[in-house]
């Protein structure tokens, strides 16, 4: 874990980071738990895309957040811009590999567990701490 000092997270920003991760997380679990019913294909479909999400979300956060300084506004959006391309690179690069390396996958698994683990929890994670 990077130190504070490191990072340059606040105590506030590195709360709500990791719980954004923690929904993913919990989003992705739910979600692969939901496509066991429906076969293997579906269930390793599922579980691709959860993965491939939630690794391109860390990386991506480690490339932004990674000695972060908010008095460096042009430096900080440059920093979103070329981990946004990474990210993307990424995600089309690991899909491109399962697609190349695995004949059944289930394409409505896939991509509804990269989905709902990319956006839902934004909406859960966003709200104010109890």
């Amino acid at each position: 874990m990077m130190s504070a000092a490191s990072d340059g997270l606040g105590p506030r920003d590195r709360i709500q980071l990791r719980r954004l991760f923690l929904w993913q997380l919990g989003f992705g679990v739910v979600v692969v738990a939901a496509a066991l019913p429906f076969g293997v294909d579906v269930l390793l479909s599922a579980a691709i895309g959860a993965g491939v999400c939630l690794l391109a979300n860390w990386i991506f956060a480690l490339r932004v957040f990674r000695h972060y300084r908010a008095s460096a506004p042009t430096e900080l959006a440059a920093r979103i811009y070329m981990a946004e391309i990474l990210k993307i690179a990424l995600v089309l690069g690991l899909f491109a590999l399962a697609f190349a390396t695995l004949a059944n996958l289930y394409m409505p698994a896939l991509l509804g567990a990269y989905f709902a683990v990319q956006v839902m929890p934004a909406l859960f994670a966003s709200r104010p701490a109890d």
